[in-house]
């Protein structure tokens, strides 16, 4: 038992996306733009041979997953290991506003240090809890089946490089997750590997913020 194949999709756009403003583990809901971007992703994903569909308990992942599971049937399971990265103190500020309060470790954070967030988590730290997530939903798909995991920007970035089993210091190479878009890593003899990153229709793309 286990997937070959893994979606993993970033939720729609809430009002703290379009503020620029961390929200962490704060359970921020979608606005009308993430609605509409969790529906078009939802139109394209419905088509794909998904057998099990995994959120993050957060509102706007449970929500961005309903809009699949709603045209499709699924069972949608909630996961808490799937959450966003618990980035502390940080939570509900603006970039400026966590600059001005803690320079050096914001200073930090954007060279890709791997610093606790607000005190919260590190990268390294969140790596590891997704991806271990991942892997036990993973391995309850029938084999060669394919997994669709619905959580957040950070963490499905984290999630990545620690499957693909690359450092921390490599995510500056990667673009941020896009509100409602997604990446595809399937399973090979020797791990998994990325075949889409940043995927998504038109209709997703509209406002989206990654």
């Amino acid at each position: 038992m286990t997937a070959s194949t893994v979606v993993l999709w970033r939720h729609g756009r809430t009002p703290f996306n379009a503020e620029n403003r961390f929200q962490g583990q704060l359970d921020v809901p979608l606005d009308d733009v993430g609605r509409a971007q969790a529906a078009a992703a939802a139109a394209h994903l419905c088509t794909l041979p998904i057998d099990v569909v995994v959120s993050s308990d957060l509102v706007r992942a449970l929500d961005t997953a309903s809009a699949l599971t709603s045209r499709t049937g699924h069972t949608l399971t909630r996961d808490p290991a799937l959450r966003e990265v618990d980035a502390g103190e940080w939570q509900g500020l603006v970039g400026a506003e966590i600059a001005r309060k803690w320079p050096q470790e914001h200073a930090a954070w954007r060279r890709g240090d791997d610093v606790a967030m607000g005190g919260g988590e590190t990268r390294i730290r969140l790596g590891e809890r997704i991806a271990a997530a991942v892997e036990a939903h993973a391995a309850a798909v029938p084999d060669g089946g394919t997994l669709l995991v619905a959580s957040h920007g950070a963490a499905l970035k984290a999630g990545v490089l620690r499957l693909l089993d690359l450092p921390v210091t490599a995510g500056s190479a990667f673009a941020g997750f896009r509100n409602a878009h997604w990446a595809v890593l399937r399973r090979r003899s020797r791990g998994w590997v990325l075949e889409e990153y940043n995927a998504g229709p038109p209709g997703a793309a509209v406002g989206a913020e990654g």
